[in-house]
């Protein structure tokens, strides 16, 4: 086997795969744009990773020159005055929607595949557990691949090019010659890489519903797609995160997951009860000096009126125990101006975040908010 080093420019030769390149670039831009949309489509939600979905995305044309197919005779130049940026020639009107059969051409549109663990990706590509501090004892682990070491035996994907190039001219200098040499095995060297493991503090994430009767379905629909990201995040970029599940109405108890994403209930509103569980489990299970402690509450906001004070109190009890505390409420159909989100407004701490979400395209402003290192 040999390989030959050549001074001739191949950037032409590799046009198709760098306009592959660019057409992908271009296709996760568009699906980037639209992930407020996305992530709380109803399909996607509680499915599996590898589930493939399927996202419109506008036709993508390569800039080309455009040649008059009448040949009319046209003079090349404008009529002066002109500055850099303006258009030259007419554009195509824009194409609405109105009554009867329209004459203007539309836009071309076909549908990208991206499986739901790849959507994924783009959503936690800038989250992280915010205040993550070390605590006596180390159990969270998050993977990493590095190249640690060159070999000189390996497959060719991980040939390392540099390299394999200075042995070569090494070797030529040795024998005292200067040109380009022609490259032989003993010249190439690879890259290997190892999987490390990076050892973060402990962490427990208390994920708070409420499932009173004034959540309806699409006040439960929003907290339940949040939260669904919210797990998959945690679980995705660390492996041994505790995740415990909390349902409430005027009473608090601690459920599994499945029930916490289906399991539906109804009556009165006491929100102060799921605060005390929190606080409870958190003293008896998770100490806070072993224990990184993130608390992430989702309610309408209609709760007792007599609990708001207490409800008050108890969110600084938490705060004292927490790196972090979210609070999010949902403003549905019958939203009420006078809401716990209302008294909250007397909680001043830093760690201490409110989120308010009125449509579905506001669950993933509301994950950054939460999870913004």
């Amino acid at each position: 086997m040999s390989y030959t080093i050549s001074r001739e420019d191949w950037s032409l030769h590799r046009k198709g795969e760098l306009d592959r390149q660019r057409h992908q670039e271009k296709v996760k831009e568009a699906i980037k744009k639209n992930l407020p949309d996305l992530i709380s489509e109803e399909s996607i939600i509680m499915a599996d990773g590898d589930k493939i979905i399927k996202i419109p995305i506008r036709s993508l044309e390569e800039y080309h020159f455009r040649f008059d197919q009448g040949k009319q005779k046209h003079i090349g130049q404008g009529k002066g005055k002109s500055e850099v940026g303006d258009l030259l020639g007419q554009t195509v009107p824009k194409s609405d929607k109105g009554p009867g059969a329209g004459e203007q051409p539309g836009v071309d549109y076909y549908e990208a595949e991206i499986t739901i663990d790849e959507l994924a990706e783009m959503i936690f590509a800038d989250l992280g557990l915010p205040n993550l501090k070390q605590k006596i004892k180390a159990e969270i682990t998050s993977e990493a691949v590095e190249f640690k070491d060159v070999r000189k035996k390996g497959i060719s994907s991980n040939i390392d090019r540099k390299r394999t190039i200075l042995e070569a001219i090494k070797r030529q200098a040795l024998k005292g010659k200067g040109e380009l040499p022609l490259l032989i095995p003993e010249d190439l060297r690879y890259k290997t890489w190892e999987l490390t493991y990076k050892y973060e503090s402990n962490a427990v994430v208390l994920a708070m519903m409420d499932t009173s009767g004034s959540m309806g379905t699409y006040e439960k629909y929003i907290a339940r797609s949040f939260f669904f990201w919210m797990v998959r995040f945690l679980r995705t970029k660390y492996q041994n995160v505790q995740i415990v599940f909390l349902t409430h109405h005027t009473e608090a108890k601690e459920t599994n997951e499945k029930e916490f994403f289906t399991k539906g209930e109804s009556g009165g509103t006491r929100c102060s009860s799921v605060y005390k569980l929190a606080i409870e489990i958190t003293m008896q299970r998770f100490n806070p000096q072993d224990y990184n402690v993130y608390a992430f509450h989702f309610s309408d906001g209609d709760n007792l009126t007599s609990d708001n004070d207490l409800c008050v109190k108890l969110i600084n009890e938490l705060l004292k125990i927490c790196n972090q505390v979210g609070y999010g409420e949902i403003e549905g159909p019958y939203y009420y101006t006078t809401t716990l989100r209302s008294f909250y407004k007397k909680v001043e701490h830093p760690n201490f975040t409110i989120v308010t979400i009125k449509d579905k395209t506001q669950v993933y402003p509301a994950l950054k908010k939460f999870f913004s290192l």
